[in-house]
């Protein structure tokens, strides 16, 4: 299991949420996906290691921009 956090701007409410979830939920080896427009943070936990370029365009494309935290 591998998980990656990141930063998350432009996210106000459940909506944001569910819209980002939607998108990363496309991506095949994503197994969990938590994610919160009060802290911006979201984490994802996958069954092999997910590019973050993936990641990054799936939350671009709900509408916000993502950026891994270290």
């Amino acid at each position: 299991m591998a998980t990656t956090e990141y930063q998350v701007t432009g996210m106000s409410c459940g909506h944001c949420e569910a819209s980002v979830r939607e998108e990363l939920s496309k991506i095949g080896t994503i197994q969990q996906i938590a994610v919160s427009a009060k802290t911006g943070k979201l984490v994802i936990t996958s069954s092999e290691p997910v590019a973050d370029a993936d990641v990054v365009a799936a939350v671009d494309e709900a509408g916000y921009q993502a950026v891994r935290v270290a």
